[in-house]
Parts: C-alpha cells; sequence; structure tokens
C-alpha cells in the first residue's frame, strides 16, 4: 500500500511572531522554519505503518516555494521514501492546496492520504476534509489512534464528548491530532541517507489548477496585551469591578 502525507513548512512553533509594519502579514525573513507539528506526527504514523508491514511506500507531498525542499528532506530523513514537491511562491488557501492533492491522488492511486488536522499558520483545520470531498474517499478526522485489518481502518477520533471509533473502506483519508503519537528525530545516518532520495518538482500549472484567492486579508494586528492583575481587599470590591470594569456580570 502507498501513503501520500501532505506537509507544511510554518514558522517554528517556539518562535516569536512579529506581525509587518504595514499589517499585511507577519514576518518570516529571517526567521526559523519548521514542518507543521501536526505534519510530523502525520509522517511518523505514516513510517509506523510501514515497518509494521501495513505499508510499502511513503510519498511526501509540500506545496510552496523552493524553501520547501528543505521540509521534504526532512520528512524523508524520518522515513519517507521519495518527495513531491509542488513549486510555487504564491500562498495558497486550503481550496487550492486540495485541489492539488486530490490531482496527485489521482495520478499515484494511494491506500492511505494522512496529513495533520491543521497548519499552526493558518489554523484552517480544512484541507483534509475539503481533499475527501474533492476524491470521494472517506475521512477520519483528528485521529488519536489508527488500526489497518485488511481493507478497512478503524480510525479512533477525539471529539467534544470523548472518543468515536469509525471503520472505513481504504483509501481513505486520515487527519491526525496529537495525541496519535510521538514523531522521532531523524538519525544522522538516515539524514544523510535522505539527500539521495528522489523529489519529484512540479507546479500548479501542471495539474491544471487555478490557484487565484477567494479570500483578502485586510489587515492583520496583534492581539492586544493582557493588563496586569490587581488585588481586592473584599468581595463586594471583587463584585463592583467585574461589574463595572470587566462588565462580565
Amino acid at each position: 500500500m502507498k501513503i501520500l502525507v501532505p506537509i507544511k513548512r510554518v514558522i517554528d512553533p517556539y518562535v516569536s511572531i512579529r506581525v509587518k509594519s504595514d499589517q499585511t502579514g507577519v514576518e518570516t525573513d529571517n526567521v526559523k522554519m519548521s514542518m507543521n507539528p501536526f505534519c510530523e506526527i502525520a509522517v511518523e504514523e505514516a513510517i509506523r505503518l510501514k515497518e509494521s508491514g501495513k505499508a510499502t511506500e511513503i510519498i511526501a507531498i509540500s506545496i510552496g516555494n523552493q524553501a520547501c525542499q528543505e521540509t521534504i528532506r526532512t520528512a524523508l530523513a524520518m522515513g519517507a521514501d521519495k518527495g513531491i514537491h509542488v513549486l510555487t511562491d504564491e500562498i495558497l488557501e486550503p481550496l487550492a492546496i486540495a485541489k492539488i492533492l486530490a490531482k496527485i491522488v489521482e495520478q499515484e492511486s494511494p491506500g492511505l492520504v494522512i496529513l495533520g488536522k491543521q497548519a499552526i499558520d493558518g489554523d484552517n483545520n480544512q484541507t483534509g476534509q475539503m481533499l475527501a470531498a474533492l476524491t470521494e474517499m472517506p475521512q477520519g478526522t483528528f485521529a488519536s489512534k489508527i488500526e489497518i485489518e485488511g481493507e478497512k481502518i478503524k480510525v479512533t477520533r477525539e471529539i467534544d464528548g470523548g472518543l468515536q471509533a469509525l471503520n472505513l473502506n481504504m483509501p481513505a483519508v486520515i487527519t491526525t491530532d496529537l495525541r496519535l503519537n510521538e514523531p522521532r528525530y531523524a538519525s544522522l545516518p538516515n539524514i544523510m541517507k535522505a539527500k539521495k532520495k528522489p523529489i519529484d518538482q512540479k507546479t500548479p500549472v501542471d495539474f491544471g489548477i487555478d490557484i487565484s484567492p477567494r479570500i483578502k486579508i485586510l489587515k492583520v494586528i496583534e492581539p492586544p496585551k493582557r493588563q496586569a492583575g490587581v488585588k481586592v481587599e473584599s468581595v463586594t470590591e471583587l463584585v463592583d469591578k467585574l461589574k463595572n470594569e470587566a462588565g462580565v456580570i
């Protein structure tokens, strides 16, 4: 079985985000970038499935500028077999990404597509669901456990009320939650091997996909600074502040 793992290059989660002075977005120049944490979990799960004999090939896919090849190399060093880089300097919306991925699914005919439930930059949580709709494949979102039994896959997913179990026919689309696994670190020998693994480069034009944006960002601003707390002398003063200053009662 072949597994496709879409991955995204984002600002490292431990970096403090700074908004551009013209409020058109956030600063990315000279900022540390890394693989989206949910995508790391997806890569790790695909590798574990291969190690258990459930999969034969893992293809990591990234859509973005030339620097995305570094992110693909990271996935290859973790254990993916090959990469596909869709080169574009445009910032793509989830629907455009899902359409490109749908074309790759059509070409590669995978048994499973595993991707992070969301990227930490946009937090849209849309690409996996849109991909499932476009390919008409069953989907299991927010997966905290995956079990493959023959041509079916059992997905335990996290919901507000607890856990929900789904039995899906493959091929299927799975999006990963935080508790699915703990991603491994790439060893130095595997990092060296990753440099020789193939990466196919394509563009959105190769798939005939219109990537024109449908949403216009008016401006990006920082959240308001948290104000310092104050001490009150009595319950009466506390209630007065909650009523007159905070407006919560």
